[in-house]
């Protein structure tokens, strides 16, 4: 058996979703992929984008990639990576020390599905990849299958569509029709952080006046609510709002 036919063997016997980690940084690249690989993911890495683009990327689910490297930056990579059909359905999540507004609006106009300020905790890389992988290929991270009490996946706050039922510790809260929308739209996306725009589209698609304002005091009201965990709703200067589990 020739080493790909041995490789496409393995990766039929092995479902998980595969990752590339591409930074220049030795520890950070080990760290997560070490860390990704105890999660049950496949994972390879790569110091720089020359050297990840020379490998071939097509086959990964997921690039985690460093926006500050020599010769060819994380932009720059993932511009070719989006310019390309064979590659353009890849989902890119930046790691970077960079965490400006306009850095992390230019990354997110490339294309890329979201945006991680160094330094990150694991827990927080762990529930962005697992956000990214449902939106972009509806696949089930092996850490919800090893793990089924994971924080994440038995979330203390919940939304129940059907029901219409939100609660708090397992005790019931009332929410008006919006703000049980915003929350719930916030806790299915764990770790993504939506625009303003967004969540007056998606909230309310009727188009009736609503401003930037509006979209703050639902935000407002809903962390009053929802406490001890308002501190799980996050908000990026100038962009706007996501859930970040503990």
């Amino acid at each position: 058996m020739t080493p790909r036919a041995s490789q496409d063997t393995k990766d039929m016997e092995n479902p998980a979703p595969r990752i590339l980690v591409v930074d220049d940084e030795e520890a950070i690249r080990e760290g997560v992929r070490d860390y990704l690989t105890l999660e049950g993911y496949r994972v390879d890495s790569a110091p720089d984008a020359l050297r990840a683009l020379a490998r071939g990327v097509a086959a990964y689910d997921l690039i985690l990639l460093d926006i500050m490297m020599d010769h060819l930056d994380g932009f720059q990579m993932a511009g070719r990576l989006k310019a390309d059909p064979q590659t353009a359905h890849i989902p890119i999540i930046f790691l970077t020390a960079r965490d400006t507004d306009d850095d992390m609006v230019a990354g997110l106009s490339l294309g890329a599905d979201d945006y991680i300020a160094k330094p990150f905790s694991m827990r927080n890389l762990i529930a962005r990849i697992q956000a990214v992988l449902r939106r972009t290929h509806s696949a089930t991270p092996p850490s919800s299958i090893l793990n089924p009490h994971c924080s994440i996946h038995n979330p203390p706050v919940r939304c129940d569509r059907a029901g219409l039922r939100c609660t708090v510790d397992s005790r019931p809260i009332h929410l008006p029709r919006k703000e049980f929308e915003i929350l719930a739209l916030l806790l299915e996306n764990p770790g993504r952080i939506f625009t303003r725009e967004e969540l007056m589209r998606r909230i309310w698609p009727d188009r009736v006046v609503v401003t930037d304002r509006s979209v703050d005091v639902h935000i407002t009201r809903l962390r009053a609510k929802i406490a001890p965990y308002s501190r799980n709703i996050v908000s990026r200067s100038g962009y706007g709002y996501g859930w970040l589990p503990d």
